[in-house]
Formats: C-alpha cells, structure tokens, sequence
C-alpha cells in the first residue's frame, strides 16, 4: 500500500528512541522528511543519522524538551526553517513517573499536566495553521492503553492520557471540515525502555524478578508476548498518512487483545 507520504513534512517528539523512533523511522521508510526531537542531543544527533542512512530519507534533528514552551518554539521554527510547514504531527512524550494518589504532592501534578497535557496543547498550536490553510494535515497522539482502562500505580498517565484522547476527539471533530485528521494510539506493552523500567518497578516492589513479572504479564496479553515498536510503528504510520483519509477522532490499543474493555 502506498502511504502517500513521499515529500511529506513530519515531526516526531521524544524520537531519540523507542516508539518515537520507530515511528520516525516508519515515516522516513515511506519517504517523509522527519524532523525529530527529544531532550538528549548526542543521543538525538546519533538517531537522527542512523534513521538517515537506513531509509535514505531526509531526517533532521532539534533537542528540545516538549514540557518547556521556549523549547516547543524553537522547535517549531527549526522545522519551518529546515524543512517547511509540518504536514504529519506525530506528538509523543515519556510518561510521567509512577505513583499512587498518596505518592504524588502538587510538584508532580504539574509537571505531568505540563509533560503530557500542554505540550500537546502548543505542538498542536503550532502546526494546525499550516494544515489548515493546506487543507490536508495528520496528528496522532501516542497515549497509553490506559485510556481504555486505567493501570495500577499509574495515576498521572491513567489521568492525563485520558485528557489527551479528549483533547484529541475535540479538535477531530474542530477541524475536520478543513481535512485535518487527529487520532489517538494507545500501546500496551511494548517492548521499550519505558516499559522495562515499568517491569522491574514492578518487580522490586512485588519481589520477583523482572522474568517473573514479565511472565505473568505475557500470560494476560492473548498473544502471549510484548509487542515490537517496529509493529505499533506501522499501526501510527497508516493513521499518519494520505492512505487514511476517513479515519479521525479515534482511539485505538495496540496491545496484543490485552485490554478486554469494549
């Protein structure tokens, strides 16, 4: 299937690794411009020419922490500047620390309100102009499973992945009369740093092992394993594309059948 993505701009948050960077690495297969970002600028410069040299694809690269407005602007005008108007927003962030109700004072609220609630507000500030007066523009928002059912010990994400999905649906509904598309993808446990860190908190707090956590959850997901950021990649591309052109205002899990929920 051709995506219809060739020549198209695209911008991917937290893309160093993980599903940023499957994703991006996705996009640029199918012959998008990338620009990507995260906060680690060696590590970013390193992905950003391994991503390069696999696809033959234009990849640029902008550190920038997505929780601070200056940056998130800087960004935005690095990408114009470099590579033009963003066509494809592909919004992601790291999830904010684990925790119970107890755990969490106000200090952590708000940098969880800003990681994952006003970073998305401003990326979509900025990109919606250019989409708008084109006509044709794709925003994919990479949330959680817990948008569809909320995970122990994970009260910030199961609430603000939450805010994210209606933010989400809202604008869809906004903008589609102008041909912007936004959609919401939630992994399940995918093999990623993130979610090994998940693991072993797990384990240390249940004393098991990391082996033994991950068993237990592998016996829950009806595939029997963990996915592959290379098999959500492919799931956000099509959603990101000119291949989906009646798909908005949705939310789906790529997690294996793991969540029940209808």
């Amino acid at each position: 299937m051709d995506l219809e993505l060739t020549g198209r701009v695209a911008l991917v948050t937290a893309a160093s690794k993980g599903l940023g960077r499957a994703t991006a690495t996705r996009l640029a297969a199918e012959g998008a411009r990338v620009m990507i970002s995260s906060r680690g600028a060696d590590q970013l410069a390193r992905t950003a020419e391994e991503i390069g040299e696999a696809t033959g694809a234009q990849v640029e690269h902008c550190p920038a922490d997505v929780a601070d407005a200056a940056d998130l602007d800087r960004l935005l005008a690095e990408t114009q500047r470099r590579l033009g108007g963003v066509d494809v927003l592909v919004n992601n962030a790291g999830g904010p620390p684990p925790g119970g109700f107890d755990a969490l004072d106000d200090a952590k609220w708000y940098a969880a309100h800003d990681l994952n609630l006003m970073s998305t507000v401003r990326l979509f500030r900025g990109v919606l102009p250019h989409m708008r007066e084109q006509g044709w523009g794709r925003i994919v928002t990479i949330a959680s499973s817990s948008i569809k059912q909320p995970i122990e010990n994970l009260l910030l994400s199961n609430t603000y992945r939450v805010a994210l999905l209606g933010l989400a649906k809202s604008l869809a509904i906004e903008f589609a009369p102008e041909g912007v598309l936004l959609n919401t993808v939630g992994p399940g446990r995918i093999a990623t740093d993130r979610v090994a860190g998940l693991d072993a908190s797990r384990a240390e707090k249940a004393g098991i092992t990391i082996e033994e956590v991950r068993a237990q959850t592998e016996k829950a997901i009806p595939l029997g394993r963990y996915g592959t950021a290379e098999e959500f990649a492919r799931v956000v591309a099509f959603l990101a594309s000119g291949a989906n052109t009646y798909v908005t205002g949705q939310n789906l899990l790529v997690d294996g059948g793991m969540v029940r929920a209808i």
